[in-house]
């Protein structure tokens, strides 16, 4: 790993990348305890790791919209994997989850990770230090996963408020240039799914579906299945 990747992760770290648990909520320690489960008896050769867009693909039923197990059945079905997505997770609780068993005794070929676009939210943590947040998380899965390839996904582009698209466009700048080949990872952004014309697509979110609307944050399954397509090539080199 370099000197000053070494040195920056070693200095005093921002809330961002200082591991973080939520167990004082039911659900997120429920969550937690089953994902350990799960993955000490599959063993996967896959996971996903991020926040409420990878735990999205769990959801079944409903308006088509919101119907995203499909989806991970046609991609990710046959490939014994394992979903890590929590809702509302930061670089910090993603960060906390790695250090505390997600990812023991297990050695799985790829791990996509997608995170950090909540820093951006409650926290209301800088690119700096969301920026921080993701080396410390892709250095954590390195160490404890040194023979696992990671396809670190640029922050999605959203509409949760203009501040917050802004911040994403210049997080997923500063992540096309790093050099991730020191930590076996490859990044890859995607943004350009999302948009038409330069322009965001409301039409591939949710958000504005639900009563009342929200901004557009979250993908369709729709557009989630876009994602897995266009996350396909990169991902049959490493599991080929």
């Amino acid at each position: 790993m370099p000197l000053a990747l070494l040195a920056l992760i070693a200095a005093a770290p921002p809330p961002s990348a200082t591991p973080t648990s939520r167990l004082d909520e039911p659900a997120w320690a429920a969550r937690h305890a089953a994902k350990l489960e799960e993955v000490r008896r599959k063993h996967p050769d896959l996971i996903f790791l991020g926040d409420s867009i990878t735990q999205n693909w769990e959801k079944h039923g409903g308006p088509a919209w919101d119907d995203f197990a499909p989806g991970w059945q046609r991609f990710y079905g046959r490939r014994n994997a394992v979903n890590l997505g929590f809702s509302g997770d930061t670089t910090a609780n993603l960060l906390w989850r790695i250090e505390n068993g997600e990812v023991d005794g297990i050695s799985p070929r790829a791990a996509v990770v997608l995170i950090g676009v909540n820093d951006f939210g409650g926290p209301h943590w800088s690119v700096a230090d969301t920026l921080a947040g993701i080396l410390a998380v892709v250095a954590a899965l390195h160490a404890r996963l040194p023979s696992t390839h990671i396809l670190l996904l640029g922050v999605l582009p959203n509409a949760w408020s203009d501040h917050i698209a802004a911040q994403t466009a210049a997080l997923d700048a500063a992540l096309r240039r790093r050099d991730w080949a020191p930590m076996n990872a490859t990044c890859l952004d995607l943004s350009h799914i999302f948009l038409r014309n330069g322009v965001l697509d409301r039409s591939l979110f949710f958000d504005p579906l639900l009563d009342p609307p929200q901004p557009p944050l979250h993908p369709t399954a729709q557009a989630q299945e876009r994602l897995s397509e266009a996350i396909e090539p990169a991902l049959l080199k490493i599991l080929k």
